[in-house]
């Protein structure tokens, strides 16, 4: 397979005929330098190393900040770039974990058949539509199938997926599925209540306004005394 400019140099000289197929060769020559990284996280830039891409992001902040500030050099701002960029990164890592990696061998072969239930664990996440933050807790539950999981691994995995572009309801979803993935559990059920800063500093600006998901699997979709049972939890938990 040729190198990305070889591609170029062949579209330029006509080497490629039709639309389609120019499209064609711009998604090709975009796969060589990408890669699918993660549990459903997308594609990056996987050929960059983390400080090639933090260069990259701070190159387009400082542009934002000019269209903005016009003095982008004043010393309040002469490192924001840099910072952003570093600070974005970190608020986005999960797209380089997987969930293989967050749970490990933090699995365990047990008998237990009732409710395991975890609650108030905190989020925080960047909405991918506004790219400002969503904050809140949610409550995770399963009922075992002949394995428990380690209790922090269920915040690690919510930390896993939060640390990425995200709206609510993927989130809250994709943590149960995480869950189903690792344990096989006989059902998972994930309540989240969270407050959405494009809605408190833009837009409508309604600061009281909280938002709830929910993502019921297994036994907890399909029996009613399981799921009044998760719903008493999630009332009954500290606020």
């Amino acid at each position: 397979m040729g190198s990305i400019g070889e591609k170029r140099v062949r579209e330029e000289e006509g080497g490629v005929g039709s639309e389609k197929e120019k499209r064609s060769v711009t998604e090709t020559a975009c796969s060589d330098v990408t890669d699918s990284v993660g549990d459903g996280a997308g594609v990056i830039m996987k050929a960059l190393s983390r400080g090639e891409r933090e260069r990259r992001i701070a190159d387009a902040i400082q542009t934002v900040l000019e269209c903005l500030e016009g003095d982008s050099n004043r010393e309040g701002l002469r490192k924001t770039p840099s910072r952003y960029a570093k600070a974005l990164m970190d608020f986005t890592d999960g797209y380089r974990m997987s969930l293989r990696e967050v749970v490990g061998d933090a699995e365990f072969v047990e008998s237990h058949s009732e409710i395991v239930f975890l609650s108030n664990v905190e989020v925080h996440s960047l909405c991918e539509h506004h790219m400002v933050p969503f904050h809140g807790k949610c409550h995770i539950a399963y009922i075992p199938n002949g394995k428990v999981i380690g209790l922090s691994k269920l915040a690690r995995i919510t930390e896993l997926y939060s640390k990425r572009l995200q709206i609510q309801e993927r989130l809250t979803r994709e943590i149960a599925e995480a869950v189903e993935e690792a344990i096989d559990p006989l059902g998972v059920a994930v309540f989240m209540e969270a407050s959405h800063m494009c809605m408190v500093m833009r837009g409508v600006k309604k600061t009281s306004a909280k938002t709830v998901t929910m993502s019921m699997m297994g036994c907890f979709k399909n029996e009613d005394r399981r799921r009044s049972e998760f719903m008493d939890l999630v009332r009954g938990a500290p606020k």
